[in-house]
């Protein structure tokens, strides 16, 4: 399917895109979203309790965890059980500061949101879904806590969408599925506020260098990507 996406789908457009919300029915807040063949579960789990370097200060945390299920990919990758690797521990942390630029602060009182990004399909953007989906996830996890009387008012104070793009054959594109991806000469991940604002851009020449008329184009196909996305979530919370 990667293959034949790469024929039909032009330099500037998305993967289908899908978000499907309360797939969990254990957790304050869930979601299932699919950018093409990509598919992560983002479920968030609420305790009443912070890390001890937070308490007494009636403030609130939140925090990620992402993995990947082994046979998400071609080939099967062994589980992380006892030790995480480089490559998880950047990606939940990503996940993590995205979603917590969400909020204006943490005075939620003392509870600790854990938000898990499972990858049940990987076809390239799995980071990058799992942030998407992440926030639509949270802000179910927020409503809810207002629901349950445990919070006045959500703090959420705005939306987070991600996309990858990169240079492939000298051409910029949007949202890199794995076989463009393994390809791409320049590799970026964009985060961004639905406030219009950036709130992490990772780029990196992976088989050369790129110059800022380059950087620029990718920047603004992120923004177009990140407008879809932002839409999309919209569509999917009903507001």
């Amino acid at each position: 399917m990667g293959s034949s996406e790469v024929a039909v789908r032009g330099e500037e457009q998305m993967r289908p895109v899908s978000i499907e919300r309360g797939v969990s029915p254990y957790a304050e807040g869930s979601c299932l979203i699919s950018f093409g063949m990509t598919k992560v579960l983002c479920a968030v789990s609420i305790e009443d309790s912070v890390p001890s370097w937070r308490r007494g200060r009636g403030e609130g945390w939140l925090t990620a965890e992402y993995a990947m299920l082994p046979r998400a990919t071609r080939t099967r990758t062994s589980r992380e059980r006892e030790k995480i690797g480089g490559r998880t521990q950047e990606i939940q942390r990503l996940i993590g500061r995205s979603i917590r630029a969400m909020l204006d602060d943490f005075k939620f009182g003392e509870f600790t949101l854990k938000l898990d990004c499972d990858v049940i399909q990987a076809d390239g953007g799995t980071r990058t879904a799992a942030i998407t989906g992440a926030a639509v996830a949270a802000i179910d996890a927020f409503d809810w806590m207002v629901a349950q009387g445990k919070i006045p008012v959500s703090p959420i104070r705005r939306r987070v969408a991600a996309v990858s793009v990169g240079v492939i054959d000298g051409v910029a594109r949007l949202d890199l599925d794995y076989e463009q991806d393994v390809r791409a000469e320049v590799d970026m991940n964009v985060v961004m506020s639905s406030e219009g604002k950036y709130v992490e851009v990772q780029g990196t020449g992976e088989h050369g260098t790129f110059d800022r008329v380059q950087l620029d184009r990718l920047l603004e196909l992120a923004t177009r990507g990140i407008a879809e996305l932002t839409e999309r979530q919209t569509v999917a919370l009903g507001r």
